[in-house]
């Protein structure tokens, strides 16, 4: 049993752990049996997006971001007690499907709607005492309340526009809202320089066509 572990130093008596700061230091993961990311989703989503390529091992995640939707879909306890379960051979693996906008890596979220707002205030205000926690995304949804209400129901339906959250089964599509990703999205977009939110990050897509699609699948570990 060989574990390879990024952002953070971890040690357990009986699996060989061992650490790097980035994955661009490891030439290959095929002699590992797992891979632990430490962060929020952000930088999960970052981590799984350098390591894609690379015959990724099944993922572990010690969550310790703000908000960890990914972690708290799968129900995943602390790393400690994750990796106590692998030693004892008591553990659960489930598929998660990646999905790809242009050539950026997504684990569940993406859009062009109050997603990239939201996320551009609560990263504004991302010190001091609210620094970590839900504090912040409480703070910018109240702020942001009027403009939700008023823009979401014009956004829904504009050409140019979508969001994705694929843990929401229940809401398959409402509009440009899509609760399950299930075939390819294609858009095209009103600028060549957009801001778009994929997994809480805001990043740049430099270009007016906008598809995304499933791409493959990866495992985690799961207490679901």
């Amino acid at each position: 049993m060989k574990i390879l572990s990024l952002n953070k130093a971890i040690q357990h008596e009986q699996i060989e752990i061992d650490y790097a700061d980035d994955i661009n230091e490891i030439d290959s993961l095929k002699g590992y049996d797992f891979i632990i990311i430490k962060g929020g989703d952000g930088t999960i989503r970052r981590g799984v997006a350098k390591a894609y390529g690379k015959d990724i091992p099944p993922l572990i995640i010690d969550a310790s971001g703000s908000f960890n939707v990914v972690a708290k879909y799968y129900k995943l306890p602390k790393v400690t007690k994750i990796l106590d379960d692998i030693a004892k051979g008591n553990i659960k693996i489930e598929k998660h499907r990646l999905k790809k906008l242009n050539d950026e890596i997504f684990l569940f979220s993406a859009g062009n709607m109050g997603d990239v707002q939201h996320i551009a205030v609560s990263e504004n205000l991302r010190s001091g005492f609210l620094k970590d926690g839900i504090g912040k995304y409480l703070i910018a949804f109240i702020f942001l309340l009027p403009l939700h209400i008023f823009t979401t129901p014009w956004m829904l339906f504009m050409k140019d526009r979508f969001f994705i959250f694929d843990f929401i089964p229940f809401i398959k599509k409402i509009g440009n809202f899509y609760g399950v990703m299930d075939k390819p999205i294609k858009r095209e977009l009103s600028s060549e320089y957009n801001f778009v939110e994929l997994d809480g990050d805001i990043v740049v897509i430099k270009t007016k066509d906008i598809s995304i699609e499933v791409e493959t699948y990866i495992n985690i570990v799961s207490y679901r």
